[in-house]
């Protein structure tokens, strides 16, 4: 199965790219990775914040196709503890869907339409990270999780 993570804007900090790099070469072990990153809208200050999650929701649904199980990291989905979403990705990997796509929003969040084709939503945290360190700590439990699934020492109890 591929894996894929989708993001509205550039990760624009040096480190924070050097971090999410570091971890995305570290998944090509695993699993087949892909990141795709959606431009950032221009001339937002002419936008409400529904007129751009409406935008940024078509461009996120043009990169989805009919078979992918989609999963919105959003504030509100379901928080797993790292071994569970180990687990969590085991059953999913044993599932018939081609591809396991994670979507991380813009800064207002999905669009109804969004919302409305993903399958499941994921929370990492009750605590609010900018979307630049969740994309980083997103592909770190990611790579915790298939670390555990091998049992290599990566991850202690």
């Amino acid at each position: 199965m591929k894996t894929t993570l989708i993001l509205v804007g550039k990760t624009t900090n040096p480190h924070v790219v050097a971090l999410i790099d570091d971890y995305i070469g570290r998944l090509k072990h695993y699993t087949i990775f892909e990141l795709l990153t959606i431009p950032e809208l221009r001339n937002t200050k002419n936008l409400t914040p529904q007129q751009q999650k409406l935008a940024e929701g078509e461009q996120i649904l043009r990169q989805l196709q009919p078979s992918d199980h989609v999963v919105l990291l959003d504030e509100h989905g379901k928080q797993l503890r790292s071994v569970e979403l180990a687990a969590w990705m085991e059953r999913r990997q044993n599932a018939a869907s081609r591809r396991l796509v994670f979507v991380i929003g813009g800064p207002y969040g999905f669009s109804p339409e969004v919302y409305a084709r993903a399958n499941e939503q994921l929370s990492l945290s009750a605590m609010t990270f900018s979307h630049q360190m969740v994309r980083l700590i997103f592909v770190e439990q990611l790579y915790r999780a298939h670390t555990i699934l091998r049992g290599e020492p990566y991850h202690h109890e």
